[in-house]
């Protein structure tokens, strides 16, 4: 059978809700595939597509313009765009999408791919000081940079998760102050446990940064002219501030999708590992489908428990999985069975994770020393090798990979890996899933496809 003559036909109308780059790849894979009818992508930004990794990185540093972050696109994609304009509803029964200005969008396929946003600051007025930001667009890099250009007395970075750690490695960058507080015992708990965190907190002490560990922030304090001052920290501490950052992990983008009828809530859009979503009874459903950051389905390598994954190969991925899928019937699709890889650059090293460390309670450096630090760390359950992390020995990784893949056994025996004399196995501790960590990548959210309950999570760093 063609693709182009699958389900739903050559002429049928393909709208996907997410203009970044699940939602492009996505596009491109659909045309790829022999798609011919309709495209249309929806977003809320008005940027066409780009790439949201160098923001942190090379963007706020001033070594990347925001524009060169735009991301390449296929020649002749023949797409409608509708950037700036967010959709607000789906209806499923009547097959519409419903967007902002009052337009709605006929579909036969429909694409969810709304990514997430940097949750805010708990308290609105706190937030709405001049100084306090979060990062997660072009936008809101570009403001950060002119306030670090400013030179501050001190960088406040709340929350030492990926994003702020690589913040608070910027500002060291550029010479600012910098404090970085964290509610957990390290850095990068939530991501890769206590364990490799402490080394993660090492490094930033070494760079010069004031890591405050087991603290949180209880309030931001502006002067007259509505510029923040200062923090006040629970542990009594205050301190002078220009400039907070809010990296307090992410939030993803369902409300739209709240009296839709899916099983859509605050921890993600429920697919099966086809991309197809589920509605709210666990039925699932053959023409909405959903990829990248705001999905969460079964991963059949990890016990089928159903993750959401904020990584950039994850959008790639899963978005191509998603189109093939759109174009072909029941008999011709293909799960989704990619291992989720993770990098980061941060104090002069090269963090990468390959794997589910959040599903590890044990780890094992098998390579190098955390010394140093350049080593490999794998990370156990149940006498398997569930994830990999690496600083500075990221050309190991693939291999790593396989023996994710392939269910290899832990701790493991090598016999041809240069592996260290003492190879003590310790506890991975990753602190207690019920109390919210500063930017898990990978979040594990349950076995249940109608998983939906829209209450209000706790602040995270802040206030509960």
């Amino acid at each position: 059978m063609s693709p182009a003559n699958g389900a739903f036909g050559a002429n049928g109308h393909v709208v996907i809700v997410g203009a970044s780059l699940a939602g492009l790849r996505a596009a491109e894979a659909l045309r790829e595939g022999g798609f011919q009818g309709r495209l249309t992508l929806v977003g809320d930004e008005p940027y066409e597509p780009y790439d949201r990794p160098p923001l942190s990185k090379q963007v706020l540093t001033g070594q990347a313009a925001p524009e060169s972050t735009a991301l390449p696109r296929a020649s002749g994609l023949d797409a409608e765009w509708r950037l700036g304009t967010p959709a607000v509803g789906l209806d499923l029964a009547g097959k519409r999408v419903r967007l902002a200005d009052g337009d709605e969008l006929g579909f036969d396929r429909v694409l969810i791919a709304t990514g997430t946003r940097a949750r805010p600051w708990p308290n609105p007025e706190e937030a709405a000081l001049v100084g306090v930001v979060t990062v997660r667009g072009r936008d809101d890099t570009v403001r950060l940079r002119h306030e670090l250009a400013a030179g501050p007395r001190r960088v406040l970075v709340i929350g030492a998760g990926f994003t702020g750690s690589e913040i608070a490695s910027a500002c060291r960058g550029l010479g600012l102050p910098v404090t970085v507080t964290e509610r957990a015992a390290t850095p990068l708990a939530g991501a890769l446990g206590g364990t490799i965190g402490a080394v993660a907190a090492r490094l930033q002490r070494e760079y010069g940064v004031d890591l405050r560990c087991g603290v949180s922030v209880t309030s931001l304090e502006g002067d007259d002219a509505g510029h923040v001052r200062r923090a006040h920290l629970d542990d009594g501490t205050t301190l002078e501030i220009d400039v907070a950052v809010v990296a307090l992990g992410a939030q993803r983008n369902t409300e739209w999708l709240r009296n839709s009828g899916l099983g859509a809530g605050p921890r993600g859009v429920a697919c099966d590992a086809g991309c197809r979503v589920f509605d709210m009874y666990g039925i699932v459903t053959d023409d909405i489908f959903a990829a990248g950051d705001v999905a969460r389905s079964p991963h059949p390598l990890f016990g089928f428990e159903f993750l959401a994954l904020e990584h950039w190969s994850n959008a790639i991925e899963q978005a191509e999985v998603a189109a093939h899928n759109m174009l072909h019937a029941e008999s011709e699709r293909r799960p989704y069975l990619h291992v989720p890889t993770f990098w980061s650059f941060q104090f002069g090293v090269s963090i990468k994770s390959a794997g589910v460390p959040p599903l590890g309670d044990q780890v094992v450096i098998v390579q190098g020393s955390a010394d140093e630090p350049r080593f490999v760390a794998l990370y156990g359950h149940h006498g398997r090798t569930v994830a990999a992390v690496t600083f500075d020995q990221g050309k190991w990784l693939e291999f790593y990979v396989n023996q994710i893949e392939g269910a290899a056994p832990f701790p493991p025996q090598y016999r041809n890996v240069a592996q260290p004399e003492s190879r003590q196995v310790l506890q991975a501790e990753f602190p207690d899933p019920a109390l919210p960590t500063e930017g898990p990548m990978i979040v594990r959210t349950g076995h249940s496809p109608t998983e939906r309950a829209w209450t209000l999570m706790p602040a995270r760093g802040g206030r509960r």
